[in-house]
């Protein structure tokens, strides 16, 4: 039995004949390419390798049309690098679509489960990705600015996050902290809100271009809360001075109530994680020994978690280390041979 296996023994098995279906050898090939590679998967690796690329090149292409020089020099390179990638991409999504069932629970219905896929974040990213150019090629844009769109299509970016452990780890972070974290984002909110109206009562005579009005003054209000501070927009008045140096402190308290839940959260899931892995390292040395598989599968469940060597290292040493002084305790400390 793997590591892997043995270590999610809690979850409850499904046998072949309840296995979500019907099966298709090529949908479930097309399925393991398209995910994350699994150790020994060749092609799955250089897909993963060619999408990042192709995401990154794209990247960088549409930032380098914003260049007026290379945008009319190399413009016709740029469209049809844009034209190559939107192609794979779409196929990308269209296979991601069709093979996504493969994950779905036992006796799920395939098209429910389909459509409950489209509006998952990760398709959402891919649909995200094509999106801006279909608009622009139907000519679906109306007035929209051709800038916005270009910032748009660099939210393809977050397609690598299919990728990384370590915004996988955030992602988790927010998803089970989301009430928390909401709840603070109301506090400041509210508090943005009553500096805005205080403000306004105190400098509106005074300044009345910046301070027309409660919404105009929300301005100078997110700015100072936020600790940005730009300085376009400051009080004059005595009370409006004081008011304002009283919300600048109250506003160091109110970015750090999110920032704070946030980071509580990133390191216990980064402890939840070691926690697994040591789990996983308690199997493989079992036996005493660690094989070459098992040093493999830990190695790829390290990358999965997104833990570092050294954190890994620290792990493996202190079972290794804590194995070998269980192992001298029931030797004899003269002749090695076991007591009995």
């Amino acid at each position: 039995m793997s590591l892997l296996a043995a270590a999610d023994a809690d979850q409850p098995h499904i046998p072949d004949d309840l296995a979500p279906g019907p099966r298709n050898a090529l949908r479930r090939r097309f399925y393991e390419v398209l995910e994350r590679a699994e150790p020994g998967d060749r092609l799955s690796q250089i897909i993963d390798v060619f999408l990042v690329s192709l995401i990154v090149l794209s990247a960088a292409t549409i930032i380098l049309e914003s260049v007026g020089e290379l945008y009319s020099e190399y413009g016709d390179y740029f469209f049809w690098l844009e034209v190559f990638t939107i192609g794979v991409f779409t196929l990308e999504y269209v296979l991601r679509f069709w093979c996504c069932v493969e994950c779905a629970p036992p006796g799920a219905d395939l098209g429910k489960f389909r459509m409950k896929y489209m509006f998952s974040g990760a398709a959402l990213i891919d649909l995200i990705a094509i999106l801006p150019f279909y608009l622009v090629l139907f000519g679906s844009t109306g007035q929209i600015d051709m800038r916005f769109l270009r910032m748009f299509r660099l939210l393809r970016l977050l397609k690598l996050t299919r990728y990384s452990a370590a915004f996988n780890i955030l992602v988790q972070a927010f998803r089970e902290n989301a009430r928390s974290l909401a709840a603070a984002f109301f506090i400041l909110m509210m508090v943005m809100l009553v500096a805005a109206t205080g403000m306004y009562h105190f400098e509106a005579e005074a300044q009345p271009e910046a301070f027309s009005s409660i919404p105009a003054s929300m301005w100078w209000a997110f700015a100072t809360l936020t600790t940005v501070g730009y300085g376009d927009i400051t009080p004059i008045t005595a009370g409006g001075r004081v008011f304002g140096a009283m919300i600048t402190v109250l506003g160091l308290g109110m970015v750090a109530l999110p920032t704070g839940i946030l980071a509580s959260a990133y390191t216990e899931q980064l402890r939840r994680r070691s926690e697994r892995y040591r789990r996983h390292a308690d199997l493989a040395l079992e036996d005493g020994i660690l094989s070459e598989d098992e040093v493999i599968e830990l190695e790829e469940l390290r990358k999965d978690l997104g833990l570092d060597r050294n954190t890994a290292a620290e792990i493996l040493g202190y079972k290794t280390e804590h194995m070998l002084r269980g192992n001298s305790a029931e030797t004899c400390p003269h002749c090695g041979h076991h007591l009995r």
